[in-house]
């Protein structure tokens, strides 16, 4: 349901020149390149199956959850969104910050356990001096030269393309015995689940973090500037 009306609010964004793609950073422990030129990036994803830039990377990738399959294990990743066309001065500096309502969104979808915009994690090894993005003017236009902020400052929208990643956890059921409870009798039991599991749910989840993106991007751009915005 959520991919359903995802598609059409991807389609109302990229009416008004907002793009949204996803590509799998990283798989288990193989990375994928950043992005580079985001706006050719976000169309080469929409013609992707496997959603990620480097070829070379992405079998590797694909032998990974092979091999996990056939002992019956699974594997997770991250995966990495852009959002480009988004105006500067959307969203609010305290509770509706864009960094908030699109984590608070994000974090509904089965298996995210961490989301990080821009620098991340990473920021707390630099100094202020590293970290801060430099801001420059070009033809009447401000921009900045790095984008460690992912395109919002302060909870508000910069003009730069937003940029987050997702940690998707490897798929719980596996075809593994594994230590459990059983409750109703209190005792530590051992249990192998049957049926059929996805030994990766990462390139599956992929959609749904652009279905979730579109969906609350369309609602913080309704709140700043009217419902009738996306269909104008």
């Amino acid at each position: 349901a959520v991919v359903a009306v995802g598609a059409v609010a991807l389609s109302a964004l990229k009416g008004k020149g907002i793009n949204i793609g996803t590509h799998i950073a990283r798989l288990a422990g193989i990375a994928d390149r950043g992005f580079k030129d985001y706006e050719s990036d976000i169309k080469k994803l929409s013609e992707m199956q496997f959603a990620v830039f480097d070829t070379a990377a992405a079998e590797k990738m694909k032998e990974e959850i092979i091999a996990a399959k056939n002992v019956g294990d699974s594997v997770g990743g991250v995966l990495e969104t852009a959002v480009t066309g988004l105006p500067a001065g959307v969203g609010e500096p305290w509770f509706d910050s864009v960094e908030s309502l699109l984590s608070h969104a994000l974090f509904s979808v089965p298996a995210v356990k961490g989301v990080e915009f821009g620098g991340g994690f990473s920021l707390c090894d630099m100094r202020g001096s590293q970290a801060n993005d430099p801001l420059r003017t070009e033809n009447g236009k401000i921009f900045t030269l790095t984008n460690n902020s992912g395109g919002i400052n302060g909870g508000i929208t910069n003009g730069m393309p937003v940029v987050f990643r997702c940690a998707v956890k490897p798929t719980s059921t596996i075809h593994i015995s594994q230590q459990t409870v059983d409750f109703i009798n209190i005792e530590n039991v051992d249990f192998l689940a049957g049926g059929r599991h996805d030994p990766c749910i990462v390139h599956r989840a992929r959609i749904v973090v652009d279905s979730i993106t579109a969906l609350t991007l369309c609602d913080i751009l309704s709140a700043r500037f009217g419902t009738d915005w996306l269909a104008e």
